[in-house]
C-alpha cells in the first residue's frame, strides 16, 4: 500500500487483538489487488437506546487505481464476525475490479446493464 493502513476505533476500548486482526486482513487484501493505494477500516460499537446488548458496525474502505472498493457490514454481540464479514465482502469486491482491470470480464457502463429502452 501508498499509504499506510488507517484504523479508527470509535465508542470500543481499544484492543491490541483487534487491531492484530485487523492488520493480518488488511495484508491478506494485497494478495488479492496488488495495486492497492489504502485502506482504512472503521471499527465501531452502534448505540441504539431499544436494543440490548451490542451491536458494532465494520466499514472497509480500499482505494485501487481508478476505483473505491467500500464495504460495511454490522453484526450483533461479537465484533470479530463483522470484522470478517466486512473483510470477505471487500475482498469479493476487489476480485471482481481485479478480474475487470486484466481483462478477464468485460466492464458495463451502468447505463447499459439490463432493463428494456
Amino acid at each position: 500500500m501508498q499509504i499506510p493502513l488507517q484504523i479508527t476505533v470509535r465508542d470500543l476500548p481499544h484492543s491490541e487483538a483487534l487491531e492484530a486482526k485487523i492488520r493480518e486482513k488488511a495484508a491478506k487484501l494485497e494478495g488479492f489487488h496488488s495495486r492497492i493505494t489504502s485502506c482504512r477500516v472503521t471499527v465501531e460499537e452502534m448505540r441504539k437506546h431499544h436494543q440490548q446488548g451490542r451491536h458494532f458496525q465494520v466499514k472497509v474502505d480500499l482505494r485501487v487505481p481508478g476505483r473505491e472498493v467500500v464495504a460495511s457490514l454490522a453484526h450483533d454481540e461479537d465484533v470479530y464476525v463483522a470484522l470478517r464479514d466486512a473483510f470477505d465482502a471487500a475482498t469479493r469486491q476487489l476480485e471482481e475490479v481485479a478480474r475487470v482491470q486484466r481483462g478477464e470480464i468485460k466492464a458495463h457502463d451502468e447505463g447499459e446493464r439490463g432493463g428494456a429502452s
